[in-house]
């Protein structure tokens, strides 16, 4: 049977013998002098892809590390910036009281002061009015001194005194 079968395939067995030993041949010699240097040059090859592959890792890694970095750091800078911004509210807002304090001692100094001078012109308006007061009652006095009053005239010059009183406040 295996004859037919090589009949149809037209297959001479001495060629195929011939054939299958060069192939043993070829493979051994291929086996003794090249499978070693070809595998040593797979294997290199593998081993330089895995240190690329290790390096990226390592590159990714490194990057992985400074974006923490510079996220961490980046949030300190925000904390810092609004701590500071705070910082420098509540000073403005500690000099603006200052100021608000300042401007109402000030304003508590100049009513006290307009207050002394208002005494102080009182007092001399009180002074001048009773130095009047003394003159007209110098003055009516005199006058009752000079001569001598009945009861109308005395009248008459009281009213006429009250009145001077009156005109001069």
């Amino acid at each position: 049977m295996l004859e037919q079968i090589l009949d149809q395939l037209k297959i001479e067995i001495p060629q195929l013998i011939t054939h299958i030993i060069g192939f043993l041949v070829a493979l051994w010699i291929l086996k003794k002098y090249a499978w070693k240097p070809l595998l040593a040059l797979l294997e290199e090859r593998r081993e330089k892809i895995k240190s690329r592959f290790d390096e990226i890792d390592a590159k990714i890694a490194d990057a992985d590390q400074l974006r923490s970095q510079y996220e961490t750091k980046l949030k300190e800078i925000d904390d810092e910036a609004r701590r500071k911004i705070n910082e420098a509210i509540a000073e403005g807002e500690k000099i603006a009281g200052k100021i608000k304090e300042d401007a109402r001692a000030e304003a508590r100094g100049i009513m006290e002061r307009q207050k002394a001078e208002l005494d102080q012109d009182y007092a001399k308006a009180r002074i001048q009015l009773k130095e009047e007061v003394i003159a007209m009652t110098m003055t009516a006095t005199e006058r009752i001194i000079k001569e001598r009053l009945d009861e109308a005239k005395h009248r008459d010059l009281i009213g006429r005194f009250i009145d001077e009183v009156e005109q001069a406040r």
